[in-house]
């Protein structure tokens, strides 16, 4: 268990997907300009094997925005996206029922 102050650490925002390109040398890893409103951040995410780069285009997802970046594959990520991991072991996007616009904070 964590206090609610600890929760509200965590910066949730929603991002559109700018543009998407899988990694080469990677089957799973994609690379992601993702707008979170007030800037263009980069995400490298484990998403390739349930997902095509082309079809994230322009949809919005929910982003870690104040997470530590990271290097992966010589890539910098900038956030992290929220996934659903199913029994099966299919990754699901977390995605707004509605369009919500880049930046709207989630709480």
């Amino acid at each position: 268990m964590i206090k609610f102050q600890d929760f509200q650490k965590i910066e949730l925002v929603v991002g559109e997907v700018l543009e998407a390109e899988k990694i080469e040398g990677s089957e799973r890893l994609i690379l992601l300009k993702v707008n979170i409103g007030d800037e263009v951040r980069q995400i490298v995410a484990g998403i390739g094997n349930f997902y095509q780069p082309e079809d994230l285009i322009g949809k919005e997802i929910v982003v870690v925005a104040n997470l530590e970046p990271k290097k992966l594959m010589g890539y910098e990520s900038q956030g992290m996206l929220l996934a659903a991991v199913k029994e099966d072991g299919e990754v699901v996007l977390v995605v707004p029922e509605k369009k919500t616009g880049a930046g709207t904070k989630i709480s």
